[in-house]
């Protein structure tokens, strides 16, 4: 055990060292421990398995499939046979699913949390946290891309079309008009005309 023990550390030793020696590395893991749940160890895993280059995955479904954490389509006959995720991403899947079980329990920035509770409802537990990690590596994939923060309030925008993200803010607009005309705000009241 005390030689297992001393491999270990000596593994760490050299891993510190490599990532010390080139900026760009340790810079993407301190970029990626902003993210709720994803620690040192974490990051440095996800790093390892994808890179910072995501030049070579087009869109994060893509990362995301590469990764094993999209459902497969096994359909014959018009019948459906399983959905089950795919079993790729043997080392990026599991510590994906850690960081996806650390981020619901935090307390400090509560997005996953409420979007894991909501999906359990629907889904149960083990979808909703494969559910949440696939949405932690499409925020590293936005992330990598474009070298902004960890921010929870456009995720959902990340990959969508741009014909749906039109049809989104012509319905917001059409609703927001719909108000105004119930309190009477819209169209604005005409001035009397002086004669």
């Amino acid at each position: 055990m005390d030689y297992i023990t001393a491999e270990i550390n000596d593994i760490d030793r050299e891993l510190e060292s490599l990532l010390s020696s080139d900026t760009d590395f340790e810079n993407a893991i301190q970029f990626l421990m902003t993210i709720p749940g994803v620690k040192r160890d974490s990051a440095i895993t996800i790093i390892s398995e994808i890179g910072i280059d995501m030049s070579q995955f087009s869109t994060s479904k893509r990362l995301c499939c590469w990764a094993g954490l999209v459902p497969g389509s096994n359909e014959s006959g018009g019948k459906k046979k399983s959905v089950r995720i795919t079993r790729a991403g043997v080392y990026l899947k599991p510590a994906l699913v850690q960081c996806a079980h650390a981020a619901v329990k935090s307390e400090k920035s509560p997005y996953y949390k409420k979007k894991y509770e909501s999906l359990t409802k629907r889904r149960g537990k083990k979808r909703a946290i494969v559910a949440i990690a696939r949405m932690i590596l499409t925020a590293i994939h936005q992330m990598l891309s474009t070298g902004e923060e960890w921010n929870p309030s456009d995720l959902y925008k990340v990959d969508m079309p741009e014909a749906l993200i039109e049809k989104q803010k012509a319905k917001a607009i059409k609703q927001a008009l719909k108000l105004l005309e119930r309190e009477g705000l819209y169209p604005p009241p005409k001035e009397p005309q002086a004669s």
